[in-house]
């Protein structure tokens, strides 16, 4: 790669990581080429990106960054998992490596805050933001729909009595 190419990777790497939620580092030990494109696949699917960077290149990158704190864990075969989504890139990340022990989770950062592995994966367990949007959706109709069976059940029980009232005057 030329040294152009290389700075040109460094600045878009930076401005990719300046503006992520969170970035996961995983040690690729050997996945073959199925595996590897089946991995990105499920994170695009998710709303993120994998880049395969070598390290000197990502520490260049990182500088200036909230992520500057992988610095230490940018040793060996690494991977960089990265979404504006705080949860995406873990869980997929930490559900893929379930399956396949040659993708080991090594930690990351959120925000400021640098993760080991125990930390991504406690994230990973965490529901994603569309899932708490529909929780918090949920919460907010919950009363609404409660205060309108209420009002109208009064209405409701009238009616069912005078239904029963006619009834029995025609079974009579």
């Amino acid at each position: 790669m030329e040294r152009a190419a290389k700075r040109e990777l460094v600045t878009e790497l930076h401005e990719v990581l300046k503006d992520t939620g969170v970035v996961v580092v995983a040690h690729n030990t050997g996945m073959v080429a199925a595996q590897s494109t089946e991995y990105r696949k499920r994170v695009r699917d998710a709303g993120g990106t994998v880049k395969v960077v070598k390290n000197r290149l990502t520490k260049l990158a990182i500088k200036d960054t909230d992520a500057e704190g992988i610095a230490d864990l940018l040793t060996g075969p690494t991977i960089l998992a990265y979404s504006k989504d705080p949860i995406a890139a873990a869980k997929v990340t930490v559900d893929y490596a379930k399956g396949v022990d040659k993708l080991v989770v090594l930690g990351g950062v959120m925000g400021k805050t640098v993760l080991d592995a125990n930390d991504v994966k406690a994230l990973a367990e965490l529901p994603s933001l569309d899932e708490l949007r529909a929780k918090l959706i949920g919460l907010l109709n919950a009363p609404a729909t409660k205060i309108a069976r209420t009002v109208k059940e009064p209405g409701a029980k009238l009616a069912r009595v005078i239904q029963a009232k006619a009834s029995q005057g025609e079974a009579a």
